[in-house]
């Protein structure tokens, strides 16, 4: 690339990023700057709290002033975090917690056993994977301010993993009890018990947190104020980074191709540590109503027409790695190797097709097929639109299609009118939670997002999901998830087409950001500014 124009992309980068820090400069002296770390965060989250959501986002802000029970050590052992103390009887019917005392909400009011139980029979009305993971809560009690108890009706041996900040938050009961839940504005203005106080939202341009004085993990956090930078403009993102005017950014926030360039940078560097509470996957999801796609031959043959490495090669630029089961390799203590692989052979894609009853036309086409996309991010469009030339070999023409986040929502989940759609799932800390709403029949729900999206219905796959959820030996709920994922990848409801690199890009001068398996959807408790 030329010197003239490699010049004209440093003044696009800059006047972007220029545009973009108006507001923010106003709002920030530069003294307070001195002690800020800054996190860029892509795109806007609906909300501050995940109390009603599961949205990516939002599960970053939402543990920096609301906290879990628990936290998770990269190896995903539980850690003392608003609990201390915690034991689970033999049954796997009665969890208890002693709680951390001396605690106290953002506004003065000390936390308490109450809190927990409002917040965990909240979490399983309106929270959306909370509905599923609190649904053997027959009771909590709170036999003093200190300690909680939870009763369950069946064994939930996933539960405990489940109570982490980003997962299932603990709220103030006197700022939610007797109130609408879904029009609280403590979802965009929390009052929490963590390590930042919520200052303001200026939307499209930045969150700011302040330290918390009255932390219980005091003299933690050892920085003044904490900010949150949107930057809907991908060239203004890498300025941010290059001009160390944001200090961390997440791998979903940052294009892969500026990876090597921004990394080169002396001040910058990464981490691949963090990413263990949410094992995401991104994969190809078929509407099993399709008059094509309902037959197995065809999907069989879309998967052996599919060149999975190549498919990292081009689209993740090399980044990732391949995966053939609905359950992450990175979930490794229910991960199972052997699978079957749909090798790449077009040969035998055809053969299938030709079996399926589906023989190429005069012009060469089998039958045409559109595809929808998660659009929250252009690696799923990449994907999307490599699936295209990929499929027209084999004789099946795809047209992709673009919309909005609550078209895509609504198309695919409320009106089921999509053939296939190529999205992010999480597979999370455990397959009950993370990886039985995609594929369990009862999840075809009309309306709920981010579930079974392709109308799978197996009675055995249920059976087996059903009976790993309340299974408190490890090594049988292994058994049982070993064969949910053979039979999977043997109707092939879907195509997990890979996992995508996940890393933190970071300035080297800030230090404790990544101390728990969730990384950057930590409470951040632990960040600091090297001199």
């Amino acid at each position: 690339m030329s010197p003239f124009f490699l010049s004209l992309r440093s003044v696009w980068r800059a006047l972007a990023l220029g545009a973009a820090l108006l507001p923010f400069c106003v709002a920030v002296s530069a003294q307070m700057q001195a002690r800020t770390v800054r996190l860029l965060l892509e795109p806007q989250p609906p909300t501050a709290l995940v109390l009603t959501t599961t949205a990516g986002g939002s599960l970053t802000l939402s543990p920096k002033t609301n906290e879990g029970l628990l936290a998770f050590s990269p190896k995903l052992e539980p850690q003392p975090q608003l609990a201390t103390e915690w034991a689970i009887s033999p049954d796997g019917l009665r969890y208890t917690f002693k709680l951390r005392q001396g605690v106290k909400w953002h506004d003065g009011q000390p936390f308490s056993s109450a809190d927990v139980r409002y917040s965990i029979r909240t979490l399983k009305e309106v929270h959306p994977r909370g509905r599923s993971t609190f649904a053997n809560v027959e009771r909590i009690d709170t036999p003093d301010a200190h300690t909680a108890v939870i009763h369950l009706s069946k064994p939930a041996p996933y539960l405990l993993y489940a109570l982490a900040a980003s997962e299932s938050p603990i709220v103030a009961r006197h700022l939610f009890e007797g109130k609408d839940v879904h029009a609280n504005p403590q979802l965009t203005a929390p009052t929490g018990t963590g390590p930042w106080i919520f200052k303001e939202w200026v939307r499209g341009s930045h969150i700011i947190y302040d330290r918390n004085p009255d932390y219980w993990g005091k003299p933690k956090p050892a920085v003044e104020r904490l900010v949150i930078r949107f930057f809907p403009d991908a060239a203004a993102r890498a300025a941010a980074l290059e001009t160390g005017e944001v200090d961390i950014a997440s791998g979903s926030t940052v294009a892969l191709t500026e990876l090597k360039r921004l990394t080169a940078k002396p001040d910058l560097a990464l981490e691949e540590q963090g990413w263990q509470y949410t094992n995401n996957v991104t994969r190809l999801e078929f509407n099993l109503s399709n008059p094509y796609l309902k037959h197995q031959k065809v999907r069989q043959a879309i998967a052996h027409a599919l060149d999975k490495q190549a498919i990292i090669n081009v689209v993740q630029f090399g980044y990732g790695k391949t995966a053939n089961g609905p359950i992450s390799p990175d979930l490794e203590r229910f991960y199972l190797k052997e699978l079957p692989d749909y090798a790449f052979d077009l040969k035998k894609a055809g053969q299938l097709l030709d079996e399926a009853g589906f023989a190429r036309g005069a012009n060469g086409q089998r039958f045409s097929l559109t595809a929808d996309y998660w659009p929250n991010s252009n690696l799923y469009r990449r994907t999307a639109e490599f699936i295209r030339p990929a499929l027209a070999r084999v004789g099946i023409a795809v047209t992709v299609r673009s919309q909005d986040a609550p078209a895509y929502l609504k198309r695919v989940y409320t009106d089921r009118d999509f053939d296939f759609t190529v999205n992010p799932m999480s597979n999370l800390f455990d397959p009950t939670v993370g990886v039985q709403r995609l594929y369990w029949s009862k999840n075809i729900k009309k309306g709920l997002p981010f579930s079974n999206g392709s109308g799978y219905s197996n009675p055995q796959v249920d059976h087996l999901f059903e009976a790993a959820a309340i299974e408190p030996d490890e090594k049988k709920r292994k058994a049982l998830f070993d064969e949910v994922q053979r039979i999977i990848v043997r109707d092939l409801p879907d195509i997990t087409l890979f996992v995508p690199y996940n890393f933190t890009i970071y300035n080297k001068k800030v230090a404790g950001h990544t101390v728990t398996a969730d990384g950057t959807d930590g409470n951040f408790a632990d960040i600091e500014i090297k001199p």
